[in-house]
This record gives structure tokens, C-alpha cells and sequence, in this order.
């Protein structure tokens, strides 16, 4: 098969990596120096270079440039999928959430543990000039006409991106809420009762047990691939044994572990949930931070019934804070606007102004590519560190987005004692516990490397390698740790 420009390139480049005519540390050409030299278009270099990172041989560093990776002290073995009991679950979780998680919102504390990317990824001057044009041109009267549904202008721009996406999705089935979380759990509230059976993933993120513990529901885990995502085979043996009334997954770069479900088994558990009739919550918040060629379709670009309640934000990716997810609902649009009427009744109107705004004005592509750039490389840097200085044991996993890693420690360190000891040392990990109904991921911990401008996470993160290491001697000896 005939190679496209860019791959040519990327070849080119890998082969010079190889040959050590570029050697670790050495800059690649900007994208300026490659356009001229070779005479190639910018998007052709980008879509080169970011074929490289992902396969691990650059990494970007912000307002410098590209450079060659140096090469991994060891390959480290990625986690191996977790075959959870296949029964219901009543979830109590959320009291050791708010113990484990409380520190991260702590300034002086390195967030290896947060859930949220670093504020320097974000254009937020940019955002807050939005604000003001926005605000002067609206119209008192869209205030009340949009009041449940959202700015109708917005919609239209998430409209809009879905279909140049490839995904159909009518306007009416757009609601705007308060962040992502919102749309989750009006989704859930629109399907459920109190003591349903809800399908999640294995691990899966903790607000979504925190949301089933609230509404009184049972969780019952579905087997999860670190890499392939949700495990067909054990979804359709719950959908037999259980009367699942809805399912909440992330299909794209799952939280914690990072995994992408392959187109196929995309389309696949679609189907398989409309020949149950089982409702699909997707949780989509990092559809945007991919690391290859084009943005992974969402599980609703396969829904054909109305099924699939697709949700997803802009906190993640260009405005935390700002508080504007949405959810396009499908045959559930009108209970989930009726639920939202009754709860918060509107989103902020100059958040999700200040937005539209920003979309309409064409710099979002550019942000996110940048934000992207970040990412990938933060990531080769901290699985470098890691290879370094955790115990050799330690299993990891590769993503192709997002910002997050799994890793699963020897099975005789605790996680949470790891997490005191780390916390002692200003350093907030998030522990496997809090990832499960039954807290049975105890050596297993979540990493937020999405922080590509603190100067601090380089020495965080060989510390707690080493807190790790300690740990895993004290057991061998039998000797505790204080």
C-alpha cells in the first residue's frame, strides 16, 4: 500500500532516530524548517510528528519544539485486565473520596492525584475577552428563550462538530448543563429508579460510584482491557445474568485506565445494548485529547435506536471553570430537559457565551493541537520516569490520550499507605480503592501527568518511585513502614 506524505516523512525521521543520526535530546526541525526544506504542507509535518510521539520515539516541549526521546531503561508491561465478580453492588464510597482526594485542592500540594489538566494548557485570557463582546451583544431575550436547552448559538457550534465528525445528531437532542457531571447524572436519573442495576467499568471513575451511591442504585462491574477497553464477551454475560437498566462507560480514553475501544467493538456494543434495550450513558470528556491522526468517533456515531445519551464538557479541554458541558440525549432529550428544568433550570448565560464566542473566532483547532502536543509529550516524559525509578515489577499503561496513567504496583504495596506516605511529602496520588464498588484495586494507583508546566512534577514523581520502592522492600522483610 502506498504511503501517504506524512508517513513517508515520519519514516524518515524514525530512521534517523534509529540510525543515531538524531540522538536523544536532539531537536527535530521546526515546522517552519521542514514546510521549507522539504516542501511539505505544516499540517503534513504535524501529522508526521504526531505519528512519531505516538510511538513513542519524540515528545513536545511548549514554545520549544520537538525532540527525540531517549530510550526506555526498560519496557515496562502494561496491566493485565481484571475479571471483577459478576454480582450487584451496593456503592458507599464517596466518604473515602473526600478523605483521599480533599488534599488535592491544595496549592502547595503537587497533583499527581487531581482529576483536572494544569490552568497554563488553557487559553483563558483569550476566553475572558470573549466575555465582554458576548455579553454586549446579547439580546434580553434569549435569555429566558434559551434558558433550559442552552444558548442556541452554542448548540449549533456542537452540532456542528459532530457532524464534521461523522456523527448525526439532531439540534433538539442538545442540552446544555452544568459541566459534564450534570449531563451524567441527569442521564442516569432519566433511566433509573432507586435499587436499578447500573453496568460500569472496571475500574471505573470514581463520581460515577459516587452518582449511583447518591440515587440509591447497585453498581454491578463489567471487565475492562487497560488498552482495548470494555470486554465484550463479559458485558454480554451481565446483560444476561442481571436486569442492567443502563450502562455508563467511557468508550475514548477511559478514566483511570486510559483505554480506547476499537471502532469495531464501538459498534459492536452498541448493538449489543439495542438488542437489550439497554440505554448507554457515555461518558466522552477526552474524546478531544487524542495523541494520533483524528479524533476516535464516539459510541453515538454508531446509534441507530436513540440509545446512546452521548455527554461530554469543555472543562477538560479549553475552559475549566467555566462549568458548559452538554448531552446529546437521543429519544431521551425531553426527559432529560424536563429533569434539568426541575434541578438547576439554566447554565450560566456568559459562560456559555464566552465560549461561542471563542469557537466562532477559529482558534480552537490551534488550541487543541497544542494542547495535544502537551500532553504527548508530558506523557513520554513521565513513563520514562517511571521506567526509572518505581519498582521493577510495576505494570503501566500506554495511552493514546488523555492524561492520565494506571499503574499497578507489586501486590504487596497498599496504595492508600503509599498515598499518606506521598501526602506527607506535599505529593497527592489517587489510590485504586476509590475506583471500585468493593475497593478491590488496593495496589493499583491513577497518575495525573497533565501538568506539563509545574516545575515540580519531575522530582514528585521520582520520590513517590521511590516511596513505592521502600514499601515494597519493608514487605519483603516483613518490616512495617511508619
Amino acid at each position: 500500500m502506498k504511503l501517504k506524505r506524512y508517513e513517508r516523512y515520519a519514516d524518515e525521521i524514525g530512521e534517523l532516530i534509529r540510525t543515531q543520526a538524531l540522538r536523544p535530546g536532539d531537536r527535530l526541525p521546526s515546522v517552519r524548517q521542514a514546510c521549507a526544506s522539504r516542501r511539505i504542507s505544516p499540517s503534513t509535518v504535524f501529522e508526521a510528528y504526531y505519528l512519531l510521539q505516538s510511538r513513542g520515539l519524540i515528545h513536545a516541549r511548549p514554545r520549544s519544539g520537538y525532540y527525540v526521546n531517549a530510550p526506555r531503561l526498560s519496557v515496562q508491561a502494561e496491566p493485565g485486565i481484571a475479571m471483577p465478580a459478576q454480582q450487584t453492588t451496593s456503592v458507599s464510597i464517596s466518604e473515602l473520596v473526600f478523605d483521599v482526594l480533599g488534599s488535592t485542592r491544595e496549592f502547595t500540594v503537587v497533583p499527581l492525584g487531581s482529576a483536572f489538566p494544569g490552568a497554563g494548557l488553557f487559553p483563558l485570557d483569550k476566553l475572558a475577552r470573549s466575555l465582554t463582546p458576548a455579553m454586549r451583544r446579547l439580546d434580553a431575550r434569549r435569555m429566558v428563550q434559551d434558558l433550559t436547552l442552552g444558548d442556541e448559538q452554542l448548540r449549533r457550534q456542537i452540532g456542528l462538530r459532530y457532524g464534521v465528525e461523522g456523527t448525526g445528531v439532531e439540534l433538539a437532542e442538545i442540552v446544555i448543563t452544568n459541566g459534564a457531571m450534570e449531563a451524567l447524572n441527569l442521564c442516569l436519573q432519566a433511566v433509573t429508579r432507586p435499587g436499578d442495576v447500573v453496568a460500569v467499568e472496571s475500574p471505573t471513575f470514581y463520581a460515577a460510584l459516587q452518582a449511583l451511591e447518591r440515587l440509591n442504585l447497585r453498581a454491578v462491574e463489567v471487565a475492562t482491557h487497560p488498552r482495548h477497553g470494555v470486554d465484550l464477551a463479559s458485558l454480554a454475560e451481565v446483560l444476561q445474568r442481571h436486569p442492567v437498566r443502563a450502562c455508563w462507560f467511557m468508550p475514548n480514553f477511559q478514566n483511570p485506565l486510559g483505554s480506547l475501544m476499537p471502532d469495531a467493538n464501538k459498534q459492536a456494543m452498541v448493538e449489543l445494548l439495542g438488542r437489550h434495550a439497554v440505554p448507554l450513558i457515555e461518558d466522552d470528556v477526552y474524546g478531544e485529547m487524542y495523541f494520533g491522526l483524528g479524533r476516535p468517533p464516539p459510541a453515538k456515531a454508531y446509534d441507530r435506536q436513540g440509545l446512546v445519551m452521548h455527554c461530554s464538557s469543555f472543562s477538560k479541554c479549553l475552559a475549566p471553570g467555566y462549568r458548559v458541558g452538554w448531552v446529546a440525549a437521543g429519544r431521551f432529550a425531553s426527559s432529560i430537559q424536563r429533569l434539568k428544568l426541575m434541578s438547576t433550570l439554566s447554565t450560566a448565560i456568559p459562560s456559555q457565551m464566552a465560549i461561542c464566542d471563542y469557537l466562532a473566532r477559529g482558534s480552537y483547532e490551534r488550541h487543541l493541537r497544542q494542547l495535544r502536543q502537551a500532553l504527548a509529550g508530558q506523557q513520554a516524559l513521565a513513563l520514562r520516569l517511571i521506567a526509572q525509578h518505581f519498582p521493577a515489577e510495576t505494570r503501566v499503561t500506554r495511552p493514546q490520550g488523555g492524561y492520565f496513567l494506571w499503574l499497578e504496583l507489586p501486590s504487596r504495596v497498599d496504595a492508600l499507605q503509599l498515598h499518606r506516605m506521598a501526602l506527607a511529602e506535599r505529593i497527592s496520588i489517587a489510590p485504586g480503592h476509590l475506583f471500585s464498588a468493593d475497593r478491590r484495586f488496593a495496589h493499583c494507583l491513577r497518575l495525573n501527568y497533565g501538568h506539563p508546566g509545574d516545575a515540580r512534577f519531575e522530582a514528585a514523581l521520582r520520590t513517590l518511585g521511590e516511596l513505592a520502592c521502600l514499601l515494597c522492600q519493608a514487605a519483603g522483610q516483613g518490616a512495617a513502614v511508619p
